[in-house]
């Protein structure tokens, strides 16, 4: 399997060196020459562990590892860092299913595939015999952030830098960041949002004065973004696993159709989930759940994606989005795989904030729904849940459950909500859904009563965090975050 860029660079990559890139030189996203079926059945699937089945996925698309190479990755990744033998417990709450997907080191999502990026990124490394050190650089709504550190502090050869729209993510996000032990880690906060972040990252990354700069002291970037082929594809396996799941507990018959409901911000989770489905799996439609920053619902709407709006601060921050970077990979697969034209697209969305896709386009993107929740629609749905099955869920996966049961009278396809994050993330938002009173201004006294209502331990993650020192105070401007890039060097 080789890699090309979604804007028409030529040059083809290995799996390993398109990990260790992160982003094509055009400023293009890594795509596989095409999409490879799965070898095994869902038949062949029905009690293999997490591990098994994230094997049959990656070894289709990180070809030049090696069987016993990528084994190694996957048990170094999935083991004891994770607070269940399961992984990604799937659980079934009032007439919902709910796939678990925050039982990693950091509680949310990320775990899932940066637990794994090290590992394919320093055995690439290796195999393509690179001495360069490599700077990790990363834009983050919250989540991100937080499980690049953990997953990178203290690798060999490596450094890792992070960007976080100051006062754009929950406290304990923050924190989680701004105490992360690592002598080659670096958090910054920026005055601006996530989009501002992100897209200066994606400037830095094709930068050529600042690439050659780094060269010449022995350093190269690559990301911990789900731009990067590292973190996207590792998705796709709990995709296939929870549909092997919903096969093995009786849930669904093998065929029958499963939605997912993903809530969605840079667009590569319900990305992953497209591979799975374009891989065989059965997959139904893929609702793309929005919170007030809606930019992805009009998108789905309409056929324009447009930016141009006012950005939003809500309570699922890790969703306060407007550029969904991942996106342009769908767009380049719904072009015919065209990245000359898919290039024009992003040349206007970069000029103009917005570009539209014909009919074609939005025929081949039929399967995607796109639905959005208020601010008051998410807190009535975590209270409701809580009310209704004594389930505590966070802010981002009540987005999705509210989109789940709004979809559910169109379709009787049985379906999946994704829940990205641990309640424990999103304390103050989750205890004034449930009970207002509750809230206070003390984090770990919040974290108390909601293990009292949740009947769920107070994770390490949170724990931990109470006596933690700050180790990481900068803050900056957008336009000094090159600066900051250089003085790891």
């Amino acid at each position: 399997m080789e890699y090309l860029s979604t804007r028409g660079c030529t040059e083809k990559y290995s799996a390993s060196l398109a990990v260790i890139k992160g982003l094509a030189d055009d400023g293009g996203l890594f795509v596989p020459e095409h999409i490879p079926r799965l070898e095994a059945s869902v038949k062949d699937l029905v009690g293999k562990s997490y591990k098994e089945i994230a094997f049959e996925v990656l070894k289709l698309y990180f070809t030049d590892y090696s069987e016993a190479e990528l084994k190694s990755c996957i048990d170094n990744a999935y083991d004891s860092k994770f607070d269940t033998e399961l992984i990604a417990p799937l659980v079934k709450r009032g007439d919902q299913y709910f796939l678990e997907l925050f039982h990693g080191r950091t509680i949310a999502f990320k775990d899932m595939a940066l637990s794994i990026l090290p590992h394919l990124l320093t055995c690439a490394l290796a195999k393509n015999n690179i001495r360069e050190k490599v700077i990790i650089m990363t834009a983050t709504s919250g989540d991100t952030g937080k499980a690049a550190l953990e997953a990178f502090a203290d690798v060999e050869n490596t450094k890792i830098i992070v960007f976080y729209p100051k006062g754009g993510v929950s406290r304990i996000q923050e924190r989680q960041m701004v105490t992360q032990k690592g002598a080659n880690t670096k958090v910054v906060g920026v005055k601006g949002n996530f989009d501002d972040c992100q897209s200066a990252v994606k400037r830095m990354f094709s930068d050529r004065e600042l690439n050659d700069e780094l060269a010449r002291k022995g350093y190269r970037f690559s990301s911990a973004n789900s731009i990067n082929i590292g973190r996207l594809f590792p998705q796709v396996a709990y995709y296939v696993y929870a549909y092997v799941k919903m096969v093995e507990e009786g849930a669904i018959s093998d065929g029958e159709p499963l939605n997912f409901t993903v809530p969605t911000g840079n667009f590569g989770n319900i990305l992953a989930a497209f591979y799975a489905k374009n891989m065989g799996i059965p997959i139904g439609k893929l609702i793309c759940a929005s919170n007030e920053n809606k930019v992805l619902y009009d998108f789905f709407q309409t056929g324009t994606y447009d930016k141009n709006r006012d950005f939003i601060l809500t309570t699922s921050p890790s969703m306060d989005i407007l550029i969904s970077s991942n996106l342009e990979r769908l767009i380049y697969h719904s072009l015919g795989n065209d990245a000359s034209e898919n290039a024009v697209l992003m040349k206007k969305l970069a000029e103009t904030g917005r570009y539209s896709v014909d009919d074609t386009s939005k025929e081949f993107m039929k399967d995607f729904v796109g639905i959005y929740a208020t601010e008051d629609e998410v807190r009535e749905t975590i209270k409701y849940v809580y009310e209704n099955c004594g389930y505590v869920i966070d802010t981002h996966t009540a987005v999705a459950a509210y989109a789940d049961r709004k979809y559910k009278s169109k379709d009787s396809n049985v379906s999946v909500v994704v829940s990205t994050a641990s309640p424990y993330k999103f304390m103050a938002s989750v205890l004034g859904a449930i009970d207002a009173g509750k809230v206070s201004d003390d984090d770990f006294a919040m974290a108390e009563e909601l293990a009292v209502l949740s009947k769920v331990d107070i994770p390490k993650a949170v724990s931990s965090l109470k006596d933690a020192a700050i180790l990481h105070d900068t803050v900056c401007d957008v336009d000094e975050m090159k600066e900051e890039v250089l003085y790891l060097t």
